[in-house]
């Protein structure tokens, strides 16, 4: 049973490496505390924040993939390869497609409150 706890630490101490160093990632966490403000000020329903936290829970797992992808590759090839410059190239691509995704479903979810919020205020 220690095993299996001892699993939850190592990923802890992972997350908490990658924080530490991973300048990208403590920018999409920011991101992602904002946006659940945000979200939280505006009163969304149970739907949209599944939408919007599954958004953020993607792009920060994808930014620790590419996070783990990279210290692989770094470790594996010595020297600069283009095969482990594809690999690194791949996994970053990953996450910008993550991150754009995430913004799309934040227009998307959150985009009509604000328009209703700023319309009220107009008037």
């Amino acid at each position: 049973m220690n095993r299996f706890f001892d699993s939850f630490r190592y990923a802890g101490q992972g997350i908490a490496l990658a924080l530490r160093t991973e300048r990208n990632l403590r920018f999409h966490v920011c991101a992602a505390a904002a946006v659940s403000l945000i979200s939280a000020l505006l009163g969304l329903s149970r739907l949209e924040w599944a939408a919007v936290l599954g958004a953020c829970a993607l792009v920060i797992t994808a930014e620790l993939v590419n996070t783990a992808v990279e210290r692989a590759v770094d470790l594996a090839a010595q020297q600069i390869h283009p095969v482990a410059k594809a690999a690194k190239d791949t996994a970053a691509g990953a996450v910008l497609a993550a991150a754009f995704f995430a913004v799309l479903i934040g227009l998307l979810v959150i985009g009509p409150h604000v328009w209703r919020l700023l319309a009220a205020w107009a008037q």
